[in-house]
């Protein structure tokens, strides 16, 4: 928790007419630099869009493109958002990757190997995947086992059992559900729509609920927390859980979109949630996880990685890629949380 910068105004009422004008100075040399941080990311998209349009005028800047862009990685921005919930309080969930797959595979192995009805499918699969959140906050939260910990275990406990219920690439998944994931709104998939108000939901909790502010504040301090009355365990076991969950609702959508289920993809997303991440918390409301910064980041990722592989540049560049927008993100967020800790 930080200190009302109101509370040192108005001290030294001799010195206020000679302060005021250099306060006045550092007042908006800080605004300008703190606009520039939140929308220095959201320039660096645009002219990454440019770059990659000159260097590719018949491929990158058509309508095809880009909603095949953001129709098909919004599957990562969900999972992501799922993430920021524990992220923002300070819980890192190494297993949300693996719980999506869980569910991915549970809706093949149900649906096709085993040809139940879509409609009870989704609902086994979602409740997997809000089981392990359960177990997840237990072993975290009652047991105080550290969350990189608990989480690194049940990720591999969870990539190993989705194996063993299915290792085989199976389709097709039941055309109700595909038809819903793939329904095309001004050429953009219903999976992207719901990746967008998921977005703004997050948003709104984060910023206009009491909830977002507890979350926010036992990130920055559980102790401190405590002795405001937060229930700080509480908010952890929630946080675990509602990523878990919308981790189980974001493997059933990419069965929907895929049209099939391979159980090898979920496991691969973890890295690239965690550069969106913690490149979203240098946007928008630098130093902090948000929703908004969190939808640049992802797709500032994706139109990198698009761009690149129209160019033939494909293979490592894509781990390459992530791995060192996961190193900036981390360095740029640490110092934007330094820079509004000194601004208070």
């Amino acid at each position: 928790m930080t200190s009302d910068p109101s509370a040192h105004e108005g001290l030294g009422d001799a010195k206020a007419g000679q302060a005021a004008p250099r306060a006045g100075r550092g007042t908006n040399a800080g605004s300008l630099g703190l606009l520039a941080s939140r929308f220095a990311l959201p320039v660096a998209w645009l002219l990454l869009i440019v770059a990659f349009s000159l260097l590719q005028p018949t491929l990158f800047p058509t309508a095809r493109n880009f909603q095949s862009m953001f129709s098909e990685r919004s599957i990562l921005l969900i999972l992501t958002l799922g993430m920021l919930f524990g992220l923002a309080a300070g819980e890192y969930d190494l297993s949300i990757a693996s719980t999506m797959g869980l569910s991915f595979v549970m809706v093949g192995w149900l649906n096709v190997v085993n040809h139940w009805p879509i409609g009870p499918v989704v609902v086994i699969a979602i409740a997997a995947a809000l089981l392990v959140g359960i177990v997840n906050a237990a072993v975290i939260v009652v047991l105080d086992v550290p969350s990189l910990v608990a989480t690194l275990g049940m990720g591999s406990l969870l990539a190993g059992l989705a194996l063993g219920i299915n290792n085989l690439i199976v389709s097709p998944v039941d055309p109700a559900l595909v038809d819903f994931a793939r329904m095309k709104i001004a050429g953009l998939q219903m999976v992207f729509f719901v990746a967008l108000a998921m977005t703004a939901l997050t948003w709104y909790v984060f910023s206009n609920t009491p909830l977002g502010r507890y979350i926010y504040f036992v990130g920055a301090g559980r102790n401190v927390a405590r002795l405001t009355g937060i229930r700080v365990d509480l908010i952890r076991a929630g946080v675990l859980i509602t990523g878990s969950l919308i981790a189980g609702i974001d493997g059933v959508l990419l069965a929907g979109r895929n049209g099939s289920v391979d159980p090898n993809i979920a496991p691969a997303m973890l890295l690239p949630a965690f550069a969106g991440a913690f490149l979203g918390s240098t946007a928008i409301n630098p130093g902090r996880f948000n929703p908004w910064g969190t939808f640049i980041a992802v797709y500032f990722l994706v139109t990198g990685i698009n761009g690149l592989e129209l160019m033939r540049i494909t293979g490592w560049v894509e781990q390459v890629f992530f791995g060192a927008a996961l190193v900036i993100g981390v360095v740029f967020s640490r110092l934007a949380r330094r820079a509004l800790e000194s601004r208070s």
